[in-house]
């Protein structure tokens, strides 16, 4: 399936736009809250009923202690979105000053989290945050810069405002840089845009050089339930915003393929080979080995959503 990365320039709606795909996702799917800034789904949707005994930082814990021991922690710090298991949650940071330590835990996820779509048939969204820059780079411990490299797509989720635009017209050569030296080329670089303000995807799409990729209703009740600021609709299921998260994700899935195979088949004649970065290199023996437990213990007492 895909690995979609959601990022910003300031708060445009990633958490709340990441857990609209996770939930609407027809696949099994997994959002991965890896904002450094911290997480708000635990107090936000899931009300605090998530202690900080489980989520993103004990992966990092985990990870000091080998690969191993990673991917048998990965599958225990999930937490279900439904009674299936179908959709799962890796709940965010807890404090924003555990951000350092997992700096170089990232690589690692990043690998877990392309097994589990490549192998998996996961849906694949992570909310990378808010990005920081230093030096005109993304900033090594303020951005899960691994997890932008390694993602089929990265979207830089903005609103339909003029003030959205301004923000988010100053990220998108430092993202289209990286992608370039780093990523899977820039390209998987576009916009998911919310449909809160006057413009329109082409005025988006002129002020940013970036395609429109996606595009996601202002839909305030079904949002506010989402941010756990609300109740929930009483007709969610008939949600505009989950249906809308759905086609997205669709498309999403539709531009993914086509970059794969314009990789696999470039129409004109490919330039010197450039070595692969170390976060996209395809996994070894040992590390297919080791993420299988993963994927061993996320499908055990899965049930399919097509029946």
């Amino acid at each position: 399936m895909t690995v979609t990365a959601l990022v910003s320039a300031k708060s445009a709606g990633v958490t709340t736009s990441a857990l609209a795909m996770a939930l609407s996702s027809m696949r099994p799917s997994l959002l991965a809250e890896c904002d450094p800034a911290g997480g708000t789904l635990r107090a936000g949707f899931f009300q605090a009923q998530i202690t900080a005994g489980t989520g993103l930082y004990h992966l990092a814990v985990a990870e000091r202690a080998g690969e191993d021991a990673l991917a048998r922690a990965f599958a225990d710090h999930l937490v279900r979105l439904d009674a299936s298991g179908n959709r799962q949650v890796l709940p965010g940071l807890t404090d924003p000053a555990q951000a350092p330590a997992l700096e170089r835990s990232w690589p690692a996820l990043a690998q877990v989290m392309r097994v589990l779509s490549d192998e998996g048939g996961y849906d694949v969204i992570i909310d990378a945050g808010r990005l920081a820059l230093e030096s005109g780079r993304l900033h090594s411990t303020l951005t899960p810069a691994p997890l932008l490299h390694g993602a089929d797509l990265v979207l830089l989720v903005v609103r339909a405002t003029d003030q959205s635009l301004a923000l988010a017209r100053h990220m998108t050569e430092p993202l289209r840089s990286e992608l370039t030296d780093r990523g899977t080329g820039p390209d998987a670089l576009g916009v998911l845009l919310i449909e809160d303000g006057p413009r329109r995807a082409h005025e988006v799409s002129d002020a940013l050089r970036l395609p429109v990729m996606a595009a996601l209703p202002w839909e305030p009740d079904t949002a506010a339930y989402l941010a756990g600021t609300g109740s929930a609709p009483r007709k969610l299921s008939k949600s505009a915003l989950l249906g809308a998260a759905r086609t997205a994700l669709g498309h999403l899935q539709a531009a993914a393929s086509r970059r794969a195979l314009h990789q696999q088949y470039p129409p004109v004649l490919p330039a010197a080979p450039t070595p692969t970065p170390p976060a996209l290199a395809a996994p070894s023996a040992q590390a297919a080995s080791q993420v299988a437990g993963v994927l061993q213990r996320l499908v055990k007492g899965r049930v399919d959503p097509r029946v």
